[in-house]
């Protein structure tokens, strides 16, 4: 496996694509692909923290999703479940701080418990920060920002003339977070799918021909040397 690149991204989100196909090709229900792709979950946790990435932030179930059958919206929503009893304490085990973003609100009761709970228990932690986008849509977040804004200018709370890019940014749900430095998505599809769409402006972005459940070690090794080869120019012109 390759060594740690010298200056890995500070924050790496991944659209994780391919559980469905996974299953399809080895003739096994959708619900396995899933469950195999949170193992993938565990496994990229492991490399990020093994190459010091600080953020990692994982697109686990869209807005779209619950457009799903409703079969596998309610095997999902079993898999997320079983992953927060599973999984936290393993993650405070290893300095893994976790939080969410979108619209949870739409989960039932016990799930928004579980999310609150998870995010209370880890929130000490430093050594990774751990992000799970759930029924989570870009445009959807931009909007109710937008309307925020809206809101704080006809109270009197805002000068639209003083609203910057700064001060927009503070009114979406990664407000705490820095933006993404690379965009992996896996299962070769090219396209980011309503995914943060506002912070990737000067993201790096890497489309991989691998199914997410088989995403492993060396995949992130080999993205984060990809990633060292880029030159960022955000913009301005080469030296």
């Amino acid at each position: 496996m390759p060594e740690p690149v010298a200056s890995p991204p500070r924050h790496v989100a991944i659209i994780m694509d391919g559980n469905g196909r996974w299953a399809a090709g080895r003739g096994l229900p959708r619900v396995a692909g899933h469950r195999a792709g949170a193992q993938a979950v565990r496994r990229t946790v492991e490399a990020a923290i093994r190459h010091g990435v600080g953020w990692i932030t994982l697109y686990a179930f869209s807005s779209e999703n619950w457009r799903r059958p409703a079969s596998e919206v309610l095997d999902l929503t079993g898999l997320l479940r079983h992953y927060l009893r599973s999984e936290i304490a393993e993650l405070t085990r290893e300095g893994v701080r976790l939080r969410f973003i979108g619209d949870r609100t739409r989960f039932d009761a016990d799930i928004v418990g579980q999310l609150t709970r998870a995010e209370h228990d880890t929130t000490g932690n430093t050594r990774l920060n751990l992000t799970l986008a759930l029924s989570y849509g870009a445009r959807a977040e931009i909007l109710a920002a937008a309307r925020a804004a809206a809101r704080a200018a006809r109270d009197g709370q805002l000068d639209p003339d003083a609203l910057d890019e700064a001060a927009f940014g503070s009114l979406l749900s990664t407000a705490a977070m820095p933006d993404p430095d690379l965009i992996i998505r896996t299962s070769g599809e090219q396209r980011l799918s309503n995914f943060l769409l506002w912070q990737s402006a000067y993201a790096e972005l890497l489309f991989l021909d691998v199914l997410w459940p088989d995403f492993g070690p060396t995949h992130f090794a080999e993205a984060m040397a990809e990633f060292a080869r880029r030159e960022r120019r955000f913009g301005a012109r080469p030296a």
